[in-house]
């Protein structure tokens, strides 16, 4: 699975599962233009990309507003000439029951984790399409296809992303472009670490292989989607969750 000369843009890279994914394209071959709204935490990714002998771009935006993605989406064609892989995995939580959520609370989960998605993928398209090659990848979640208590906004925003990721799989499929989703279970990062041990407990009763996931086995998902190797793939759902979810 590699993916020398390729040009890949990923979101939300700064931690856990985007920066896992911005390593393993890394390590494939591919050049790299990471994102996020916290941008020191780009620095020390940045830093093991160049160590690889990659080329990378750092990015300080929010995927939220559509002209700061069509900006770096531009700035990142004018140094590379191309965007081949597009990772959408930028996505905020804030968890409530739904009687309770405030517009705000469910406005701002939708508009990151959805809009955001659809924004970056609108802005690489013409490129893609243009070159007729490329692939699109959206992190979804195993609660988009299972629900989860207190997550409305989040939920939401995941089974969103299934459906995006299925109209413009058919959309594009004749230019060589194909648009993948992963649907990660419970995986061990900074978002899980503050789950208290009751509910861990609870989470890992849940999941047939007793075990949280790590970021890196997420991370090879996507890495597969991206490549040759998974030409023929397209408006899938890949899950990549311990056998969590099975339907």
């Amino acid at each position: 699975m590699r993916l020398e000369g390729r040009a890949a843009m990923v979101t939300g890279a700064g931690q856990g599962i985007g920066r896992a994914i911005a390593l393993a394209l890394g390590k494939a071959g591919a050049n790299v233009a990471l994102t996020s709204r916290r941008c020191a935490m780009l620095d020390p990714v940045i830093q093991e990309l160049k160590g690889m002998g990659r080329e990378a771009l750092k990015f300080c935006a929010d995927v939220s507003i559509a002209e700061a993605v069509q900006e770096m989406v531009d700035q990142t064609i004018s140094a590379w000439g191309k965007i081949d892989i597009l990772v959408n995995n930028a996505a905020i939580t804030k968890d409530t029951l739904a009687m309770r959520m405030k517009d705000g609370d469910w406005g701002a989960v939708l508009k990151t984790n959805l809009d955001g998605a659809f924004y970056c993928t609108r802005a690489v398209l013409p490129a893609m399409v243009k070159q007729r090659w490329g692939r699109i990848i959206n992190v979804a979640s195993v609660v988009a296809q299972t629900g989860n208590v207190g997550q409305a906004n989040y939920v939401a925003s995941k089974a969103g992303i299934i459906g995006l990721t299925k109209a413009v799989a058919a959309e594009v499929a004749r230019r060589n472009i194909t648009v993948n989703a992963i649907a990660p279970g419970f995986i061990a990062t900074p978002m899980t670490d503050v789950l208290s041990a009751e509910i861990k407990e609870k989470i890992l009763g849940v999941i047939p292989m007793g075990r949280m996931g790590t970021d890196a086995e997420v991370a090879h998902g996507v890495l597969f989607l991206a490549s040759p190797e998974a030409s023929y793939i397209t408006g899938h759902v890949l899950n990549i969750n311990g056998g969590m979810y099975m339907a």
